[in-house]
């Protein structure tokens, strides 16, 4: 058993989903955004737990086709009757503000307010999640039922005392060293304000994950980055464009803290290592998971899986996003995730890392014919459980392809045996002097094909 299996076979005696949940329960009323002070707020929260390097980068930085944008932050928001009271309060949830709003107050009709108030009329008790980033404007959200308690007659104050000003785009990054600098990448953007699913449960599980794996001897170099949605990504593939060519497999994580099944959306190139050993962590679960072919559209992934890069990534979360009713909204609240859900994720990535760490080729020393095995103890009596019987089968498979040229994860694909018997399997071999390591021919697949796409521009040095 390597050291990740026996960290997650240790998990289930450990409090491991309540302090995933309660670190998102910290997180929570943290008003965050693209850029900003609670943005940072967020970082150090992470860089408290974790080595973690963080970044600043100025407002009006190109980044591709992209622009770093102006830093936005927000003090107080409102709409208050005549008599000064506060019907819609900031204070009461950040998601009442149209994130990235410009500042106003002013006193004016409900008919010249109601073009800038959101609602969700189907579910009138929750208020939705509403942004203008690259676009100068103002709004507000709040519960329909709020809305339909707003005096037509009646003037109001409108207020939202926000600063929208030249500073930076801040991420974070989690570098942590293996035995070979090819790069196990992990993604979450972490620019949402109070939604706990989308997104503080992949931030939650990506940072305990980072946590764990710094505790191991890793055969790959792991890097871990916090950045906002859409535009962090950019800017980062723009500040490391070296390091984008270093990365053998990633993982782009947000919304798997509910109790959906999980789902996978594979990488561009639709069948990368992290791909296969995704789909076939997700078919071992007591609920199997879903996979799910790239498309242009979703998460980070899609940056970098962008043409220019094509980098191995795919994204794990449970309900996609958009399917569910719960997303953008206030109901997308500390009830919606769980403890044993966001203990299952961590779990799940553990275990997809560890066929990744463990996916070597072998040789089968004795290739002529099957070797005897129960002479070596490796062929159980008449009337074996099936327990043994599977291993048995797995030692037969892993004999027959270990011909140097088919990894663990090509026999556990092709058998249809677990990865982690598959490996045990290989494991024991290697033991008994039956089959000697010859590298991942599977790794080496990836870096061809890495090799093969060869990025157009100019090569810049980038943080290790």
């Amino acid at each position: 058993m390597t050291s990740l299996q026996q960290t997650i076979a240790q998990s289930g005696s450990r409090n491991t989903g309540g302090e995933l949940y309660d670190f998102a329960a910290s997180l929570f009323p943290v008003c965050r955004s693209i850029t900003g002070n609670g943005l940072r707020e967020t970082l150090r929260a992470i860089g408290a737990r974790i080595p973690l390097q963080i970044h600043e980068v100025p407002s009006g930085t190109p980044v591709f086709d992209w622009v770093v944008p102006k830093e936005w932050n927000i003090r107080d928001a409102y709409i208050a009757d005549e008599q000064g009271r506060r019907l819609v309060d900031f204070r009461g949830s950040n998601l009442h503000v149209v994130n990235y709003s410009i500042p106003i107050h002013a006193r004016m009709s409900y008919a010249e307010l109601k073009p800038y108030l959101h609602t969700i009329p189907e579910h009138p008790e929750w208020i939705p999640y509403r942004t203008s980033y690259y676009k100068e404007d103002w709004g507000l959200c709040l519960a329909h039922e709020q809305l339909q308690k707003l005096d037509s007659h009646e003037r109001y104050e409108v207020c939202i005392d926000s600063s929208l000003e030249e500073g930076a785009l801040t991420y974070g990054e989690c570098y942590l060293p293996g035995q070979i600098e090819d790069e196990i990448l992990i993604s979450s953007h972490c620019c949402h304000p109070s939604l706990a699913n989308d997104n503080l449960s992949a931030v939650s599980v990506a940072t305990f994950l980072a946590d764990e794996l710094a505790k191991h001897s890793l055969r790959y170099t792991y890097r871990f980055v916090f950045a906002p949605g859409t535009i962090g990504a950019i800017t980062w593939l723009a500040r490391n464009r070296e390091a984008a060519q270093r990365i053998r497999h990633g993982l782009v994580l947000s919304g798997i803290g509910n109790a959906d099944r999980f789902h996978y959306k594979k990488s561009r190139r639709g069948n990368a290592e992290i791909d296969r050993a995704a789909a076939r962590v997700l078919a071992q679960l007591p609920q199997a998971g879903t996979v799910l072919e790239f498309s242009p559209y979703g998460y980070d992934e899609r940056q970098y899986c962008s043409p220019g890069f094509n980098l191995p990534v795919g994204c794990l979360m449970r309900s996609v996003w958009g399917t569910f009713p719960e997303y953008h909204t206030s109901a997308d609240n500390l009830d919606f995730i769980h403890a044993a859900q966001l203990a299952e994720a961590w779990r799940v990535c553990l275990n997809i890392f560890d066929v990744l760490e463990s996916n070597y080729a072998y040789r089968n020393l004795n290739p002529f014919c099957e070797p005897q095995l129960g002479r070596r103890d490796l062929y159980g009596s008449l009337g074996c459980s099936p327990s043994i019987a599977e291993e048995i089968n797995a030692r037969l498979w892993v004999l027959n392809f270990s011909d140097g040229n088919h990894s663990l994860l090509d026999i556990a694909e092709r058998s249809g045996i677990a990865f982690s018997i598959i490996r045990e399997a290989a494991d024991l071999l290697v033991r008994k002097q039956l089959l000697v390591a010859v590298g991942g021919e599977s790794l080496r697949r990836e870096q061809s094909h890495a090799s093969e796409a060869v990025l157009t521009f100019n090569t810049t040095s980038t943080f290790r």
